[in-house]
């Protein structure tokens, strides 16, 4: 048994804000109060320090086949980015794609012991998982890309929707998958054919299908299925101007619960002289008026980042705008993608709007269940700078100082300026802890109520704001960076910023209910179209041995 004593605990799933309260842990799990302390009991005296659940991560790309590429496409990153092996750890390289064992520690040092995955294709799952194996610490899930597979769109193009919804369900039960992720709908199998698509409403070459018609049928199915987390949509026209629209479009069109992820990306706005500019203020004032509607930002932060997508089309154009290596692949008839090297410059003006937008939808979203903190890790930027962020939503003073070495013309359209916001602790806790969990459907996540897992994180006060970033800005402070205690599952996983040891995790998965028949009928598709056999699509129990079922309701 352990207990964190005299803590001042940020609770909000238990509406605890602040208040100076023991925390009991026992088998991995909170405890109620013995209200006396055993001798046998190990204690960690937190009086006066910062007690929250362990931090989640939404979205990232941490493992598989995409982020295997981009460490091989980018060896630069690993140069003067490494860690030795020691106290039994292992060794680590990477700045923008750690490799395993690093993301694990870098996370965990961070005070975060939750990541999910947020794009891989089902057939390539298998090497997901066997990078997640090799992953310390955290506890992930996989969300699955659907929003081109083709045997799912020749379905929902002929109307058969109980079909397409129990393909769905046999998708993730077979790819180990946690939840629906849908990129660029459509656009993704037309740039197969030299296209894309701009409008919610254009064809799909050879299918007779709209991005909007494949979004709406994977929203309705992911709710039949009564998946733990909405689908997650990574929207059409990312990182061009007038993007707002058409994310403002199927804000407004759906009809079930929709996660919008990386909303910076989709969320610039267009002048009267056609020039990018910030949209998100006119995009938070919609996630406010659509309470069915949550997201994640996608917070650029100024360095150096490793665009990668299954927005193949995207990764062209940037490729084209800036001329630097990459790499664009076709994933057997079901998605695509790229790699791209890239640098946020705060000289830049697009890479400045990029900012302004992410700080509006921060600042301006008004609920903050309803928006989670990051930074599409490593599109935006690498993840272990979360605390510079948090830091600028806390320190209006601080943000000010970032806004004041921004080009003036950033500002067109924005409001930033005049906002006063400031997100308390509380506020921060919802947005990188408890949000997270809701929105996830993760029920023993993100929260300290007895029977919830043992993950905690704890910040002395006087670490808090004054660690320096490693960036070229000699004012470029964190918050809520350095913890002196993260507890995974009961058990010390980290302490004073170095992490001693590494703990069992597992593997969040969904197994929906769906007519077994299905099988029987997509099997001729199936050898007919891939490459590998059937048999051999499915993720193997071998891989599974570690996962943990959320049920489906």
């Amino acid at each position: 048994m352990l207990v964190i004593k005299g803590g001042q605990v940020y609770d909000p799933i238990n509406g605890i804000n602040g208040e100076t309260k023991d925390i009991w842990i026992e088998g991995g799990k909170i405890v109620e109060s013995l209200g006396h302390i055993p001798q046998d009991v190990t204690v960690i005296d937190a009086l006066g320090m910062i007690v929250m659940p362990g931090g989640i991560d939404i979205h990232a790309h941490i493992a598989g086949s995409k982020v295997n590429t981009g460490r091989k496409l980018c060896p630069e990153d690993h140069y003067e980015h490494f860690r030795m092996a020691k106290g039994g750890l292992r060794s680590g390289v990477g700045f923008t794609v750690p490799t395993t064992f690093l993301t694990g520690y870098k996370y965990a040092e961070m005070g975060y012991t939750t990541v999910v995955e947020a794009a891989s294709a089902p057939i390539v799952t298998r090497h997901t998982y066997e990078e997640l194996e090799d992953m310390p610490i955290l506890d992930k899930a996989i969300l699955i890309t659907l929003g081109n597979n083709e045997l799912l769109m020749d379905r929902i193009a002929m109307g058969e929707m109980d079909e397409a919804r129990d393909l769905v369900a046999w998708l993730l039960k077979s790819a180990g998958g946690y939840g629906v992720k849908v990129v660029n709908p459509g656009g993704v199998e037309n740039w197969k054919w030299g296209g894309n698509v701009t409008s919610w409403d254009d064809e799909v070459k050879y299918f007779n299908l709209s991005p909007r018609k494949i979004t709406k049928a994977l929203i309705k199915i992911a709710d039949e299925l009564g998946l733990p987390h909405p689908v997650h949509l990574h929207g059409i026209n990312l990182g061009l101007p007038g993007s707002d629209i058409t994310t403002a479009e199927i804000i407004k069109d759906a009809c079930g619960r929709l996660h919008l992820c990386h909303l910076q990306f989709l969320s610039y706005g267009k002048d009267k002289k056609g020039r990018m500019c910030s949209g998100g203020s006119y995009i938070a004032n919609l996630v406010n008026e659509h309470p069915n509607v949550t997201l994640d930002v996608g917070q650029i932060v100024f360095g150096n980042a490793t665009t990668m997508t299954s927005d193949g089309p995207l990764e062209y154009r940037i490729q084209k705008m800036t001329g630097h290596k990459w790499c664009n692949d076709d994933v057997e008839c079901e998605t695509g993608g790229g790699i791209v090297p890239l640098e946020y410059k705060i000289t830049s003006l697009s890479s400045a709007i990029q900012w302004i937008t992410g700080m509006e939808l921060f600042l301006l979203v008004k609920d903050p269940w309803s928006i989670a903190l990051t930074t599409d890790h490593p599109n935006a930027g690498p993840f272990f700078c979360y605390p510079q962020i948090i830091r600028l939503l806390m320190d209006r003073d601080y943000r000010n100082y970032f806004i004041s070495l921004l080009p003036p013309r950033a500002f067109r359209g924005s409001v930033l300026k005049d906002l006063d916001r400031e997100y308390s602790l509380y506020e921060i806790a919802i947005i990188t802890r408890a949000a997270q969990a809701k929105i996830l459907g993760l029920a023993n996540k993100g929260h300290l109520g007895i029977g919830a897992d043992a993950d905690v994180s704890i910040y002395a006060p006087e670490n808090f704001g004054k660690r320096q970033c490693i960036c070229r800005f000699k004012h470029c402070r964190r918050a809520l960076d350095f913890p002196s205690w993260v507890i995974k599952g009961g058990e010390v996983v980290v302490k004073d910023g170095v992490v001693l040891n590494e703990v069992p995790s597992v593997v969040f998965r969904v197994v929906p209910s769906h007519d077994e028949s299905i099988k029987d009928k997509i099997r001729e598709e199936f050898e007919k179209y891939y490459t590998i056999s059937f048999d051999n699509y499915p993720v193997q129990e071998d891989y599974l041995k570690n996962t943990k079922e959320v049920i489906c309701g």
